[in-house]
């Protein structure tokens, strides 16, 4: 199952598109979904999750919290609209494509990608273009 929750002023137009998509991400590495939820949130909410759980005092895009269970994929991912919108005027690309190399980076750090090193980086960013991409497949 895949939710969305909304705590800032911003609604998916089209929840169901994001679930087959996301589904499709999760297929394509071999993996089965368990329960994913995503929660859309603004700066001041994430940052308090960050001081909270991750003793960190800094503005992210995201955070993840990895309940996955051998190949049963598992989480909570906080995004920051206000964070991916700043994203897509800095890297200059669409709103909506920066929402979704967001919402795939998180799924695939639950899938066991990582980003620590520049290797480990470059892999991620591979895969969330390759994942971009999936959104317009058709199943």
């Amino acid at each position: 199952m895949i939710d969305f929750q909304y705590e800032a002023d911003f609604k998916l137009d089209n929840e169901s598109d994001y679930s087959d998509w996301l589904n499709r991400i999760i297929v394509s590495e071999g993996k089965c979904l368990k329960e994913l939820t995503f929660i859309f949130c603004d700066d001041a909410y994430l940052l308090d999750i960050n001081q909270k759980y991750l003793q960190h005092d800094d503005y992210t895009d995201i955070i993840t919290f990895d309940y996955t269970d051998d190949n049963l994929i598992g989480g909570d991912i906080f995004i920051s609209i206000a964070r991916v919108k700043e994203n897509a005027r800095t890297y200059k690309v669409e709103v909506v494509e920066e929402l979704q190399r967001v919402m795939a980076h998180g799924v695939l750090h639950l899938m066991g990608y990582s980003d620590k090193t520049q290797k480990d980086i470059s892999i991620m960013r591979s895969k969330e273009e390759e994942k971009i991409k999936l959104f317009h497949v058709e199943q």
